[in-house]
């Protein structure tokens, strides 16, 4: 199927341009009723004072709190208008109480295995209280006989996701943010195709807004047609809503309740470097086979019944009902996942807690640096108190004003201790933590106020699994084809650099 590009792009210009004429036809109207009727200037001051109040008393990250602040007070009328239509960081009604029905009916198969639980804590009572927080406040447990493997680059996980899901005899979930066509995805699409045409159950979600430049919107029905069932996350429309806000950000592939996969890596080729976009691009995936995919069933499935509308029996997807032995033992493995329907920030937490219990070394991948006050202090602490805490990113970024801003965050953290190296072979897109030789993370979660605040996320974090020391081996890899930032290379910068960075930061929790 090749790619209307021009249509494609038609359709999301087209989606912007009728977003922003509705807000600017608000505006306008506002301002033409407040030189007509001179009470409406003093109403718009009323609305404002309130909506910086209301903003104010939210339990909400201060700086998201601060930029919006900032805005509704430059520009009153724009600003007031704009925060009603989109600043708001929860779904609408309806769907939140949707998904809030289906995570309660999902978790009474989400019930923590109290010898797994006591044989952590046996182990490691900090690893504990990580696993803990996981479990109490996003809802999935710890587990044991699951089998890790990680994945350096996007091509190593694809060639294994083409053999696995060759081998699927019963179902196949897929959840991505980015869908595009090319190699990628024509390789999976004629698998999942010969597996709906055989009788399988094969379900597909995707985001609209990541799909919108790369699908056409009749994606949907031509893999319906196909046998393929497909749902799409938050439809993109033609009206200034909140709802633009949050995306499905996981990236998620379940085959026979057994076998998952996730991590930063979407299905499009520049992932598995056949297209060059940004350089080399690196990106970082895992692979589980056991009791822990449970987690990721239901987390499909929690996102599938709100879209379909449909009523899940969760008990005849259990790994299980289609693997009769025991599962391989490797460590502990707990996917988790985050939503923006509380204001628990799982993702950011996750990372938090291995940087506060760090006490040899933690390092990061990360394609954008943009930390509030909380993990600032978190890195810095660490870096201050002896810990080895190194931070890699992109050497070329895929968006120069976002880059630009992730390096406005090196200062404080190089004078505090932090090492910062730049992936000069091209774009890094990894999200993988790893600590002290026992603790690692890989997901989908950026460390930037998109990823914690408003997106659904996912991750798994390990303890004492054979991915924690292959993720570290790939850490001090590829420092080797990296360039370390110095503190001089912040002082050097041009004023307008400066100035720049100032600016973005003021409105970083905005981007």
């Amino acid at each position: 199927m090749k790619k209307p590009s021009k249509r494609l792009l038609g359709r999301i210009v087209s989606v912007a341009i009728a977003v922003l004429l509705q807000v600017i036809w608000i505006i306008f109207a506002v301002l033409v009723l407040k030189n007509r009727f001179p009470f409406i200037a003093s109403l718009i001051e009323f609305i404002s004072l309130v909506a910086i109040l209301w903003l104010v008393s939210k339990d909400i990250n201060p700086a998201y709190k601060l930029a919006w602040t900032i805005l509704i007070l430059a520009v009153p009328v724009a600003g007031a208008v704009i925060y009603l239509l989109f600043g708001k960081s929860r779904l609408g009604r309806d769907m939140q109480d949707k998904l809030d029905e289906s995570f309660h009916e999902a978790a009474g198969y989400l019930v923590q295995d109290a010898e797994v639980k006591q044989s952590l804590e046996n182990e490691s009572k900090a690893a504990h209280c990580q696993s803990s927080y996981i479990y109490n406040n996003a809802g999935f447990p710890v587990y044991r006989k699951t089998k890790t493997q990680y994945f350096r680059v996007g091509q190593e996980l694809y060639s294994t996701l083409l053999q696995k899901l060759k081998y699927a005899e019963h179902y196949i979930f897929m959840e991505y943010f980015i869908i595009d066509d090319g190699e990628m995805w024509q390789g999976i699409l004629d698998i999942l195709a010969e597996k709906a045409r055989l009788g399988l159950d094969v379900r597909l979600i995707y985001d609209d807004w990541g799909c919108a430049s790369t699908m056409p919107q009749e994606f949907q029905l031509s893999l319906q047609r196909r046998g393929i069932r497909c749902e799409v996350f938050n439809p993109l429309v033609p009206i200034p809503s909140v709802l633009l806000n949050n995306r499905d950000h996981r990236k998620i592939t379940v085959i026979d309740g057994y076998i998952g996969f996730t991590g930063g890596i979407n299905l499009a080729d520049e992932y598995i470097n056949r297209k060059e976009r940004f350089g080399y691009w690196k990106d970082t995936g895992i692979m589980l086979e056991g009791e822990a995919v449970w987690s990721f069933t239901v987390m499909f499935l929690q996102m599938w019944s709100v879209l379909a509308r449909e009523k899940i029996q969760f008990k005849k997807y259990l790994p299980h009902e289609w693997h009769e032995q025991d599962f391989e033992d490797d460590g502990f493995v707990q996917p988790y996942g985050d939503t923006p329907l509380d204001h628990e920030t799982v993702g950011e937490s996750v990372y938090l807690n291995i940087i506060n219990r760090a006490k040899k070394y933690v390092y990061i991948f990360t394609p954008y640096l943009i930390t509030d006050n909380e993990v600032t202090t978190a890195l810095c602490l660490a870096a201050k108190s002896g810990v080895d805490v190194r931070i890699v990113t992109p050497g070329i970024p895929d968006k120069k004003l976002v880059f630009l801003l992730t390096r406005s965050y090196y200062d404080k953290l190089l004078d505090c201790g932090v090492r910062i190296f730049e992936y000069k072979p091209g774009f890094l897109h990894a999200k993988s933590f790893v600590c002290d030789d026992r603790i690692a993370t890989v997901g989908t979660i950026n460390m930037d106020y998109r990823s914690l605040y408003l997106h659904f996320e996912c991750g798994v974090w390990m303890y004492h699994s054979d991915a924690v020391m292959q993720i570290k081996e790939d850490a001090l890899n590829i420092l080797g084809e990296c360039r370390e930032i110095k503190a001089d290379d912040c002082k050097n910068k041009h004023v307008a650099i400066r100035i720049g960075q100032s600016i973005l930061r003021l409105f970083a929790p905005l981007l």
